[in-house]
């Protein structure tokens, strides 16, 4: 059986994905992942096993993660432009011309059920990575690091209305993604 430090060096390249994918600096990235280990190590009595090791890293990284982008909310960051571009097509598979659904969303099942499921997670994990960097870094920021609108839309610079047409645009992907990937229905 690997030792803890051994299980933290085997997270290191998911906590590093995920904070670049914030921070869009790679020493930024590296200074959170490198706190959020040596957190883990100078405390291991505060993991207790009470959840998967990954989550607990998680959990600590989404702390770092907000102190840098807080610290470092005046330093200026290259947007994807890509991303406006791509969720149009996306929208208009989707919905039709009045606005409604294209075809009936599928039936999800039992939520709790599923949400129970670990290989829920590694599914959504996969679809999240297939996500355009810069809808998923702002759904990333406004759903799991639960920065307010206001905060997401002064971070990256976007108006209100911008920020929820794309985050908007990221729960379809992920929804398009789940669908086929998770749910089983491999479109029409």
């Amino acid at each position: 059986m690997a030792t803890f430090e051994e299980q933290l060096v085997e997270h290191r390249v998911y906590l590093m994905r995920f904070a670049r994918l914030q921070l869009r600096n790679d020493a930024w990235a590296e200074d959170a992942v490198s706190e959020t280990l040596l957190a883990a190590l100078s405390k291991p009595q505060n993991f207790g096993n009470r959840s998967q090791l990954k989550t607990w890293l998680v959990g600590i990284l989404k702390h770092k993660v907000i102190d840098l982008l807080r610290a470092n909310a005046r330093t200026v960051t290259v947007a994807d432009a890509q991303a406006d571009d791509e969720g149009d097509e996306l929208d208009r598979l989707s919905f039709k011309a009045d606005g409604h659904f294209a075809e009936t969303p599928n039936d999800w099942g039992n939520p709790d059920q599923t949400l129970q499921q670990v290989q829920f997670f590694q599914v959504l994990d996969a679809c999240m990575e297939r996500l355009p960097p810069a809808l998923g870094r702002l759904f990333l920021m406004r759903e799991w690091l639960e920065l307010s609108s206001q905060e997401v839309c002064k971070e990256l610079s976007l108006t209100p209305t911008n920020l929820y047409v794309q985050l908007h645009r990221a729960r379809l992907r992920l929804q398009e993604c789940l669908n086929i990937h998770w749910f089983g229905k491999h479109g029409a």
